[in-house]
């Protein structure tokens, strides 16, 4: 631990306001989900708990506001702060788990195309560009819209769309690394190419994963809102950061703006949270920046 801390990276961060306030921002956001149901008194997904008579009441410092509704309430009486809180936990574990699984499949494609060639690499980039073709957003909802809504279908158009930018990364920097003079020797000492790749090209690739990672988690976030506003994504039941936003939109214009710019505002600072530290790793895992 004492070397962590004396370590160049640790002395940059504690100087860095943007990686500081980026990093409060997400642990922020992670304890406030997790003890999202010991900081509310009500669950809004909870028909029995509801009360339409609490219905879009407004933040608690406006007037009509309730003590007890911090931000306000929704057509349905729910607690928009509750709602947040709950709807949150949706969106962290929909882009913690896309992440995972984009970086698995992507890794996995790039080093097989990267220290194989011929036409396996051939196949592999020419589909990464296909898709690269499209924007993300479009092959996402075109994907929703063939296999339904939930929250495993969203997990499965993410990863589908996510894995591209691993496999090229992994691929590029698994050329690099077979030329060295370390791998062609574990070549020839008969080693076989699984265990070299595992031992000596995959944790040379690590270092640009870890900020592809950390920045995708945000991106997820965001493609999954969308295609939750559109109506495609998670079905009311589990409800995410976006459905807030889609449910509060169809009163926005009604002067009922809470419903809709909190759960907005949610979203915006766990992303921009995300973006500033992922910025910071770039900053200082690229050598070239040193």
């Amino acid at each position: 631990m004492s070397s962590f801390v004396q370590s160049e990276f640790f002395h940059n961060y504690t100087r860095s306001t943007s990686a500081i306030l980026g990093s409060a921002l997400m642990v922020g956001f992670v304890l406030a989900v997790t003890a999202g149901p010991f900081l509310v008194s009500q669950n809004p997904y909870d028909i029995a708990g509801l009360n339409l008579m609490d219905s879009y009441k407004p933040p608690f410092w406006m007037d009509g506001g309730d003590a007890r509704f911090l931000l306000g309430t929704d057509g349905q009486g729910r607690d928009v702060w509750a709602s947040i809180l709950y709807g949150a936990r949706i969106s962290l574990f929909i882009g913690l788990v896309a992440m995972v699984a984009s970086c698995v499949i992507g890794t996995f494609l790039g080093l097989v195309a990267g220290f194989y060639g011929g036409i396996i690499d051939s196949v592999i980039m020419r589909i990464a560009d296909i898709q690269l073709s499209f924007p993300s957003i479009l092959i996402a909802l075109f994907l929703m819209s063939a296999v339904g809504t939930g929250v495993d279908k969203v997990l499965i158009a993410l990863t589908a769309v996510g894995w591209v930018v691993y496999a090229r990364t992994v691929r590029g920097t698994t050329l690099s690394e077979i030329k060295k003079e370390y791998v062609q020797a574990a070549k020839v000492a008969g080693l076989p190419n699984a265990k070299i790749i595992r031992k000596h090209v995959l944790p040379n690739v690590m270092t640009p994963l870890i900020v592809i990672a950390t920045i995708q988690v945000g991106t997820f976030v965001l493609i999954e809102a969308s295609l939750s506003f559109l109506g495609v994504g998670v079905p009311i039941t589990q409800p995410s950061l976006g459905l807030l936003i889609k449910n509060g939109f169809d009163v926005l214009f009604s002067g009922l703006w809470w419903t809709s710019v909190f759960p907005g505002l949610a979203i915006m600072a766990l992303v921009f949270g995300i973006n500033l530290f992922g910025d910071f790793l770039r900053d200082e895992l690229n050598p070239r920046l040193k």
